[in-house]
């Protein structure tokens, strides 16, 4: 029994689809987690048990693990908490359910950056890291997939691209740094939760194939989308007043701007990829499929999607 948390999220609807497909010819039965079930999709609804209720709920993770196997873990971004709670806190039921219910392996979404020097000062990232020694005392054996930032966060810049050709960040236009598809991260989670043949704790990093400053990201672009696009590295302090300007938690906020200073200052740098589970998608092959499409886009057909 593999139970999937988060199921309808970027990462979570990708790695269920492939265990729908996969996880029957391996004897494996699926279970998910999910606060509206009505947001799964039709064809999966009727391959999967359904436990309805919030994976940071004591009861409904008691419910949830019980008989489980394996589980993939994924904990919602909570703008309305401090890191720590939204981290370690929400995930404090689950570990206790993990060892009270004899969970064997646990696969989780979290970050690169442990063992560097920016590690203890990364703001959400350090959150995250936090997370992973939770579940790592709770005495399963545990991967946590380290990722980088997302290529899928430049979706949020759709519309900047599209009416001026400009997308944003915070980091240095000439600072490389690894970047990842969410769609291999749900490959790889995929790959170490149907072959549970690993022991102890450990973390697999989840990069895309090449370091890439803003520069590289702008000039790919350039040449995918057949416009001019060009980065505006955004101060620390702009991003922040945005971001209190929409009523979210002081100190997430605060997280926020750590992680993208401890970015800057090469947190994701450095990575071997050598142990790398599961592909790695280009950034000018998902600038094809996935950005082109929506930067591209009649605003109204955006809209409406």
């Amino acid at each position: 029994m593999i139970v999937i948390t988060a199921p309808t999220g970027n990462i979570g609807r990708r790695l269920l689809s492939l265990l729908v497909e996969a996880a029957p010819a391996r004897g494996e039965e699926l279970r998910v987690v999910v606060r509206d079930p009505a947001r799964l999709p039709d064809a999966v609804r009727g391959r999967v048990e359904v436990v309805t209720g919030s994976h940071g709920d004591a009861a409904t993770v008691e419910r949830a693990f019980a008989g489980a196997d394996a589980v993939f873990w994924l904990v919602p971004p909570d703008a309305s908490a401090t890191p720590d709670e939204g981290w370690s806190g929400f995930t404090r039921p689950a570990a206790r359910a993990f060892a009270a219910h004899g969970v064997g392996h646990v696969v989780g979404v979290s970050a690169l950056g442990r063992g560097t020097p920016q590690a203890a000062r990364a703001g959400l990232v350090t959150a995250s890291l936090a997370m992973d020694d939770l579940i790592a005392g709770s005495g399963v054996a545990y991967r946590a997939l380290a990722c980088p930032s997302f290529y899928e966060n430049l979706l949020e810049e759709a519309a900047s691209i599209r009416a001026d050709g400009v997308f944003t960040d915070t980091v240095a236009a000439d600072r490389p740094a690894p970047l990842v598809a969410v769609a291999d991260i749900a490959a790889a989670a995929a790959e170490l939760l149907l072959d549970r043949s690993w022991s102890g704790v450990g973390e697999v990093p989840v990069l895309g194939p090449q370091d890439l400053s803003p520069q590289d990201l702008a000039r790919i672009m350039t040449e995918e989308l057949g416009r001019p696009v060009r980065y505006r590295r955004r101060p620390l302090d702009e991003l922040r007043s945005a971001l209190l300007g929409y009523g979210l938690n002081e100190a997430f906020v605060e997280g926020v701007v750590d992680m993208k200073r401890a970015k800057d200052q090469g947190l994701d740098a450095g990575v071997d990829r050598s142990p790398q589970a599961g592909p790695a998608t280009g950034f000018a092959q998902w600038c094809a499929q996935t950005l082109k499409p929506a930067a591209l886009a009649a605003p109204e057909a955006v809209d409406a999607h």
